[in-house]
């Protein structure tokens, strides 16, 4: 079965997703983050097969998140370093990071963000740049940008919609109590 490209999808979710959806592309930028560079590296870090390895290299060198660079002749062996595009992908990262440490580690976080000159345990979140306020799903939502075409319009239209009226009825709404918190009355 040939996958679906989402190339010219209009969702810059799914654009991204087009560059480095593939689960091994992901963990290749996170690799060249912490500093590899060389296929041996991150063929030996991630156990992949060289054949899969040269295809996913590729295709971040043509998606511009890796730029090639020569380093031997002889034999010829080229490094992989990341662009600005690729370095970008950083608070993603984290952000997936703490997210998988927050759901899918029931035996505890096997990596964590740190100050680097504390030593103290940080805790991701998205802010705006600007304001530097936190983005949450109450205080913010999505809107059409200038590019938008008319479908993606009324999605979001429909969206906001259902948020809003979702936002209504969280606030008109009682809280109910959990079942320990009535126990212990």
């Amino acid at each position: 079965m040939q996958r679906k490209s989402f190339d010219h999808v209009e969702c810059p979710i799914a654009r991204s997703l087009e560059r480095v959806g593939e689960w091994w592309s992901i963990l290749i930028i996170r690799d060249a983050l912490h500093g590899l560079t060389r296929f041996d590296a991150f063929q030996k870090s991630l156990g992949i097969a060289p054949n899969m390895l040269t295809r996913r290299l590729n295709a971040l060198v043509d998606a511009g998140l890796l730029q090639r660079r020569r380093y031997s002749e002889r034999p010829p062996r080229d490094e992989y370093v990341l662009t600005d595009r690729g370095r970008d992908l950083r608070p993603v990262l984290l952000a997936l990071m703490a997210w998988g440490n927050k759901h899918f580690a029931p035996e505890g976080a096997s990596v964590l963000l740190a100050e680097t000159s504390t030593g103290a345990v940080a805790d991701p979140v998205l802010v705006d740049r600007k304001s530097g306020r936190p983005i949450t799903e109450t205080d913010y939502t999505l809107i059409p940008g200038p590019a938008a075409g008319e479908r993606m319009r009324q999605r979001l239209a429909s969206v906001s919609q259902g948020a809003s009226s979702g936002q209504e009825r969280a606030r008109t709404q009682t809280p109910r109590r959990s079942r320990s918190a009535k126990e212990s009355e």
